[in-house]
């Protein structure tokens, strides 16, 4: 894995930014961490450990303050917390560098699109101040793709020398087409990707932010199932959240509620009729106890649907929505036995997704937007802030879009602690 990051060249100008201390460019961050023996430590060093260079501010940097026009742009779906980024991006430049021409580029990367008519947002701290009250985000946000050379020349129009790009994997795609024409054209315009997905689905980036609002907001979503499905003869609660390939919010919303029964998820498999399947689980389980709460991530199950080459505009594969499914084999399931069941359905996506960040994605947020503006000045570019075994990293964009992040059954701890919480069986395949 090579994460080795891109410079412009040799910073050489005294970073105005007053910090105590800076983080040296040699400074790294090792990528394996557990080690079982003393030996295997020896030799994952020996045979040239894997790292990743330290994020934060650099005692001097590459570009001069005085020269520097920045852009801001968010795209992709909403997320809790793109404008607590945004006012930390704008407060770092603007305060700690002396930076005062920062644009924000509207509906994502239509923004950079001459023909689009988008006219760019003068931001500074007095606009910016108290944006993070606010869900959504104030540049408003697009999806799909736009030309990487009408874009690029938007910036050069501009004059950005950095170009901060607030999404998630559709979003660094774009950043890595923009990052390529520019090295085409021989510029200079450092691009900086800030990876923002509910679903926490981005490679090696140990947390995004929203995440941890996401999936607190959805577990109210969760305990108003459960007093649903106490509250009628043979109550079921079901909740669809979100989770495209990765189940990483239906899991923690369901520890953090422990009222949950079963959780399904795209990386765990899982049929619907037959002994042994889920609804004959369920069955047992609703003669037993007389209700149930259930959690399925909109990208489980896909299966049922058949096979489908339509694409949204981001360019995912369409899925079918296993919500509504889910909920209608429930019912005819238990009519064709003859039993009948109280069947509540809940979908909070949209109300996830455009709520303000709880404090401490705030914070994580203002983590992120200084890494980012740090990064930026010393020059650095096709890169995304991460962080890795609690550290800020720089992490190459390539190597963030390479493949998804996903939960493993077979080696994770979160999923462990979710069978023994919700006591579903591991395996829920028809014998």
């Amino acid at each position: 894995m090579n994460t080795q990051i891109r410079n412009f060249g040799p910073c050489k100008i005294e970073s105005p930014a007053a910090y105590e201390y800076y983080t040296a460019d040699e400074s790294k961050v090792v990528f394996k961490t557990v080690f079982e023996t003393e030996e295997s430590w020896k030799e994952y060093i020996g045979e040239g450990a894997e790292f990743f260079e330290q994020a934060g501010p650099r005692k001097k940097i590459y570009f001069d303050p005085k020269e520097v026009t920045a852009g801001i742009v968010t795209c992709g779906g909403l997320c809790p917390g793109i404008n607590d980024v945004i006012r930390g991006i704008v407060m770092e430049l603007n305060y700690r560098y002396g930076v005062k021409r920062i644009l924000g580029f509207p509906y994502g990367y239509q923004g950079l699109v001459k023909k689009f008519d988008h006219k760019p947002i003068e931001l500074n701290p007095e606009n910016v101040a108290h944006i993070g009250r606010d869900g959504g985000t104030i540049l408003a946000s697009s999806r799909g793709n736009q030309s990487a050379s009408d874009m690029v020349d938007r910036l050069s129009l501009y004059g950005v020398k950095m170009l901060f790009c607030i999404g998630g994997d559709g979003t660094l795609r774009g950043a890595k087409e923009i990052v390529k024409e520019i090295d085409r054209r021989g510029e200079e315009i450092s691009v900086i990707g800030v990876p923002k997905t509910i679903d926490n689905d981005i490679n090696y980036v140990q947390k995004t932010f929203g995440f941890s609002t996401a999936f607190s907001k959805a577990m109210e979503a969760v305990e108003c199932a459960h007093v649903e499905a106490k509250g009628a003869p043979n109550g079921i609660g079901v909740v669809k959240l979100m989770g495209r390939h990765s189940g990483f919010i239906a899991v923690n919303a369901a520890l953090a509620s422990q009222n949950v029964n079963y959780c399904l998820i795209p990386e765990v498999d899982f049929d619907l009729h037959g002994k042994g399947s889920f609804l004959d689980v369920l069955k047992k389980r609703i003669q037993t106890r007389e209700h149930a709460v259930i959690i399925v991530a909109e990208g489980a199950g896909q299966k049922f649907f058949g096979k489908t080459e339509e694409r949204d505009a981001s360019g995912n594969l369409k899925l079918g929505d296993i919500g509504v499914y889910l909920k209608n084999s429930i019912q005819d399931f238990f009519k064709a036995e003859k039993i009948e069941v109280n069947v509540k359905y809940i979908d909070p996506s949209y109300i996830i997704r455009s709520i303000p960040a709880n404090p401490e994605d705030s914070i994580f947020c203002g983590f992120l937007a200084q890494n980012a503006v740090h990064a930026g000045m010393a020059g650095k570019t096709d890169i995304v802030i991460g962080m890795w075994n609690n550290v800020f990293t720089h992490l190459p964009i390539d190597i963030a879009i390479q493949e998804r992040k996903v939960l493993q059954p077979t080696k994770s701890t979160l999923w462990r602690t979710l069978l023994a919480s919700t006591g579903q069986p591991a395996h829920m395949v028809a014998e």
